[in-house]
């Protein structure tokens, strides 16, 4: 039997992924691509991983990780309250690195690097952005940590805070959806996705849900 038509009749237990974007950016920080730099969460970025916190509370987590960043990293640390879980913190799941572009707005971007942007938008999996990343060379060092984390809680629900960027390249990977269409999937701050991991093929239960209004269950 395919793991598709056993999870229709529920015999298969997956391993859940609460993939979760971090809250709201420090003020003034909102409009600006921060990539690897480290910037903190605004007041209402902590509320907003405070209500998930709440909405996930019965959610028995056997384990959560972060971006090492602090705004990703804050929030594990919100939803790891009063758990006997500890947050762990990964680099390998930091926000896109978008080298000279950071802390710049697109509109700076534009500015000051128009050729570059277009090439970028043309070719949005394999542009390398001057200084930093592409979204293969992203995929190429989370989707390993990943992986890792899906083989050591299997059959068992763990949570993921990071970044819009990397949230969007694993969603793309579960959804068999090609880098190219990245910006078709929103991701909020504070935004929820669950994705249920089988043996072979992964099932997108819910996209940029949480506090944005739709049930996490």
């Amino acid at each position: 039997m395919s793991s598709m038509a056993a999870a229709a009749k529920g015999s298969l237990i997956p391993t859940r992924l609460y993939l979760v974007r971090h809250g709201q950016v420090a003020d003034g920080h909102t409009h600006l691509y921060h990539g690897n730099n480290d910037i903190g969460l605004s007041p209402q970025g902590v509320r907003q991983l405070e209500a998930l916190a709440a909405q996930l509370e019965s959610v028995p987590l056997r384990g959560i990780y972060a971006s090492d960043l602090t705004r990703a990293l804050t929030g594990a640390q919100i939803i790891g309250r009063g758990r006997d879980v500890a947050p762990q913190a990964w680099a390998e799941l930091r926000e896109v690195h978008f080298g000279d572009w950071e802390g710049l707005s697109f509109a700076e971007i534009a500015e000051r690097y128009p050729a570059e942007l277009e090439a970028r938008l043309r070719d949005l999996p394999n542009f390398r952005i001057p200084g930093g990343e592409s979204l293969l060379d992203v995929r190429a060092r989370a989707l390993p940590r990943l992986n890792e984390l899906i083989c050591r809680h299997h059959q068992e629900a763990f949570l993921i805070v990071a970044h819009a960027g990397i949230n969007r390249v694993i969603l793309s990977e579960a959804l068999g959806l090609s880098l190219e269409h990245l910006f078709r999937l929103d991701q909020s701050y504070g935004g929820l996705n669950i994705i249920d991991y089988f043996p072979d093929m992964a099932v997108v239960r819910l996209i940029n849900g949480g506090v944005n209004g739709v049930p996490t269950a």
